[in-house]
């Protein structure tokens, strides 16, 4: 899926290092940190 820049990150929920999930609009209000990284074995 590809995210346009300066747009929204859509809500998405996935495991924590408890294997409990958390999804992104359970955090909202809080300050979260998202890094977005280019496809596996590309040059980006």
């Amino acid at each position: 899926m590809a995210v346009e820049k300066g747009s929204r990150a859509p809500d998405f929920a996935l495991s924590d290092e408890r294997g409990e999930q958390v999804s992104l609009s359970s955090l909202r209000g809080k300050r979260v940190v998202l890094f977005f990284y280019s496809k596996a074995g590309t040059s980006g």
